[in-house]
């Protein structure tokens, strides 16, 4: 898809971060964007934000994590655009560190799948039938993570080489299908987002009872401050976002700090080796004094 101007763009989780770098820089492009958030307060702001730029914006509370919710967000799309070219499946959650896989709680595995895969999931199910039928040249961008490309050991990792798998079927079946749309699946490194604390959004219902622990916290904390102090601005992001559909690229990483790690997977795989130890690159590791740091 070459020509922005007057097309309209679906972003979820595009109230911070990358989702809305990416709106920004779709707005900016001339589209008409529709910004989808859980956290009402800050999608208010970000709507507002971007109308005083005279951008034309419309805000939709969702949770993705919901099929209905997602349903409700493409009928007020159509209901204010009449149609959809651009859908990023971008809100996420962290889904916590530093445990072995068996000791995530199924709390743990159910709100990072509800949101991370299963939010995808509902996003390409509900809009892409929609896309197709308008039989005009489109793009959906998935967000997955340098995690979803490297050795998994946390939720978070298993959830985004989901979307990365989901991602590929995609770009398969519009090929089959002579589709005017495309696809692509971004694969952020260290961005200055605010994943790290998305804990304040999640059900009460899907809570665990003990509470995060206070090495959780602290991690946390570190995470965040070494993502804002070297992280990629999330705007930066939101141009590679609208180079890759410009050029109709399918992968989109932001850096390339996880080749090794990347690398080592699948030659590993080729090798029918077992899988090498995970260690983290070196420009993050140490962040938080945990020996726990050293893994991915």
């Amino acid at each position: 898809m070459k020509d922005f101007e007057g097309k309209v763009a679906v972003v979820t989780g595009g109230a911070s971060g990358m989702g809305l770098g990416m709106a920004t820089r779709f707005a900016e492009q001339g589209m008409k964007v529709v910004l989808a958030d859980v956290e009402e307060p800050a999608l208010n702001q970000a709507v507002t934000r971007l109308r005083q730029a005279e951008h034309d914006v419309l805000g939709v509370l969702t949770d993705v994590s919901k099929l209905e919710s997602i349903e409700a967000l493409a009928e007020k799309t159509l209901e204010a655009y009449g149609k959809v070219h651009v859908l990023c499946n971008n809100a996420g959650v962290g889904g916590g560190a530093g445990r072995s896989i068996w000791e995530y709680t199924i709390k743990d595995w159910q709100w990072t799948l509800n949101v991370n895969l299963w939010g995808v999931i509902y996003g390409v199910h509900t809009f892409v039938p929609i896309m197709l039928d308008q039989d005009e040249e489109g793009h959906v961008v998935n967000t997955s993570s340098m995690a979803g490309l490297t050795p998994s050991n946390r939720p978070y990792n298993i959830s985004k080489h989901g979307v990365v798998s989901l991602s590929e079927a995609l770009h398969e079946g519009f090929r089959e299908r002579g589709a005017k749309l495309r696809a692509s699946v971004l694969c952020p490194g260290v961005v200055n987002t605010n994943i790290m604390f998305a804990t304040r959004n999640r059900p009460d219902e899907l809570k665990n009872e003990s509470g995060p622990t206070e090495r959780d916290l602290r991690r946390s904390e570190a995470v965040h401050k070494y993502a804002a102090e070297h992280g990629h601005d999330p705007l930066a992001v939101g141009d590679m976002v609208v180079d890759a559909i410009r050029n109709e690229q399918f992968w989109i990483l932001t850096d390339d700090e996880f080749d090794g790690l990347i690398r080592t997977r699948v030659e590993d795989i080729l090798a029918r080796r077992n899988p090498t130890p995970i260690t983290t690159p070196v420009g993050i590791r140490g962040i938080t004094g945990d020996e726990d740091d050293q893994r991915a």
